[in-house]
C-alpha cells in the first residue's frame, strides 16, 4: 500500500521560508511515471492546486498565486518530493498535501485526478 508522508510544516512570520518534504513508502514500483503534486486546503475552503512536477523532474507547474515564490523538486531515487516556499504570506496558511498522479500535465491542477494522498502538514504564516 502506497503511503505519502509530509513533513516540514510549522509557524513562520510573513516573508519567511519553509521547506516541505513528501516521502513515499510502500511502493512496489518506481516513482518514475508518476507526477507529484502539492495542494493546500484552508479551513472552509476548497482544496487548491499549488504546483506539480513531472515524473522526470524536468517540468514544473505552479498556481499563479505561488509562482516565483515556491519551487518544487523531486528525487526519484529517494522517493521524495520537496516544496520550497519563500516570501510566505498570511494567505499561504493552510494544510499542505502531496499527491501522486498517473496522468499528464493537462490534469495536474485537478485534485480528483490524483491516485494517492498524504495526510498533510500545517503551515501557518503570521502577519
Amino acid at each position: 500500500q502506497v503511503q505519502l508522508a509530509e513533513s516540514g510544516g510549522g509557524l513562520v512570520q510573513a516573508g519567511g521560508s519553509l521547506r516541505l518534504s513528501c516521502a513515499a513508502s510502500g511502493l512496489t514500483f518506481t516513482l518514475s511515471g508518476f507526477a507529484m503534486g502539492w495542494f493546500r486546503q484552508a479551513p472552509g475552503k476548497e482544496r487548491e492546486f499549488v504546483g506539480a512536477i513531472s515524473w522526470s523532474g524536468g517540468r514544473t507547474y505552479y498556481a499563479d498565486s505561488v509562482k516565483g515564490r515556491f519551487t518544487i523538486s523531486r528525487d526519484n531515487d529517494q522517493n521524495t518530493v520537496s516544496l520550497q516556499m519563500n516570501s510566505l504570506k498570511p494567505e499561504d496558511t493552510a494544510v499542505y498535501l502531496c499527491a501522486l498522479t498517473r496522468y499528464g500535465s493537462s490534469w495536474y491542477a485537478r485534485a480528483d485526478m490524483y491516485d494517492y494522498w498524504g495526510q498533510g502538514t500545517q503551515v501557518t504564516v503570521s502577519s
